[in-house]
């Protein structure tokens, strides 16, 4: 057992899947002897979801931004075991809806905290950079470059062009790293999983699962089990391909990279997914909708779907009501921590295709996962937190 793991990030969407995995000993026993997982906020291991292992130490409270580069060393410095560490996992990410501030912050928090473990342990063999589907324009919408980066979208792809290349956090976060980790005897990659389908114990800006976890919960209980549930966006998204990515799997194939790509593979991209095809919302969602006894539909034909913050808001006093009857966490339906509308814009903007290339991935391996174990576990997960209904 020689690897030690830090991870970023540890109480995000991502970032509680590696800290679990490692856990759960993947890929294999007697790899990994300790695993930190640092969050900004507090969190409990009661509360966590996480095994009571003695090989977790959760550690809270570090600001990333606060403070000199030397700050940040000396309150990092504190954990113990800090110099064993052999793999760091960057999944930290602070959302803002000032994105010029949000552009700063991302490339400072990746840059001071991986400059910081390179200063703290000697033993660093690996950094992992956590990017994504921006790096392929999807967020863009409607202004998607189909011109010069198209379907299946591929690792290989050029970066966006100006005027979008500038505000997008991913490249000065990469030119730091490819210019600074060139004569370092430690390797790292980037992963690019597409939108992330996760457990978060502690809530989280931006977690689709959690949302439609609470909506088809509230659904089920106001209109009844066995009821007719549309899908909740546009007739043009329903018919859109993607391919998830569940956390389960970002983690899995994420950490059988940093364990086994060689240094003549530095600094290369990959997509991570659950699929080697692509899927749609029309198969998706009668299964997500079976889970809970629903029967899933595809968009109304006519008039506006039950948008999901739209219908969470309209029946909150019935969220507040099962909260009682169920004994479930307060607050987590219409949280404050929850950025309001982007369901919306997930189930409804996104209806371009966007499917990923999975031949790199997929080459070296890996089993694919169906939409009901990718969803399922992440809703049995929010079940045993008592974030919705058992």
């Amino acid at each position: 057992m020689s690897k030690s793991a830090l991870i970023f990030g540890a109480s995000g969407v991502t970032g509680w899947a590696f800290v679990n995995e490692i856990l759960h000993d993947y890929p294999k026993k007697g790899i990994w002897k300790k695993v930190h997982a640092l969050t900004n906020r507090p969190l409990k291991q009661s509360d966590s979801l996480w095994p009571d292992d003695e090989r977790l130490n959760i550690f809270s409270g570090i600001d990333l931004l606060k403070g000199s580069q030397e700050n940040l060393e000396a309150a990092l410095g504190v954990i113990e075991g800090i110099k064993e560490v052999t793999h760091v996992y960057y999944l930290a990410y602070k959302a803002s809806s000032d994105l010029e501030q949000e552009y700063q912050d991302a490339e400072a928090m990746f840059r001071r905290s991986t400059t910081a473990m390179d200063h703290l342990s000697p033993k660093l063999e690996f950094v992992i950079l956590q990017t994504g589907a921006k790096m392929y324009g999807c967020h863009l919408l409607e202004n998607h470059p189909t011109d010069y980066i198209h379907v299946p979208l591929k690792e290989s792809h050029p970066r966006l062009k100006s005027p979008y290349a500038e505000k997008l956090f991913y490249y000065p976060q990469l030119d730091w790293i490819t210019e600074y980790a060139k004569d370092k005897s430690w390797n790292w990659c980037d992963t690019r999983p597409d939108i992330i389908i996760g457990f978060v114990p502690n809530q989280n800006f931006y977690s689709l699962a959690t949302s439609l976890g609470v909506f088809l919960s509230l659904y089920a209980e106001v209109e009844g089990k066995g009821a007719t549930c549309p899908y909740p966006g546009s007739q043009t998204a329903w018919v859109a391909k993607s391919v998830d990515s569940s956390s389960d799997t970002i983690a899995r194939q994420t950490l059988h990279l940093s364990l086994t790509i060689p240094e003549s593979a530095k600094g290369e991209g990959f997509n991570v997914a659950d699929a080697k095809e692509p899927s749609t919302w029309e198969t998706k969602w009668p299964a997500l909708c079976s889970y809970f006894g629903l029967k899933g539909t595809g968009p109304p034909s006519s008039g506006e779907p039950n948008e999901v913050r739209t219908y969470i808001k309209k029946h909150l006093d019935n969220w507040n009501n099962m909260e009682n009857k169920y004994g479930l966490k307060s607050g987590i339906a219409d949280s404050e921590l929850t950025f309001k509308g982007f369901e919306y814009f997930l189930l409804t903007q996104f209806d371009f295709d966007r499917q990923y290339d999975m031949t790199k991935m997929y080459g070296t391996g890996f089993d694919e996962r169906t939409t009901i174990q990718a969803w399922g576990g992440v809703f049995d997960r929010m079940k045993a937190a008592r974030i919705i209904p058992s």
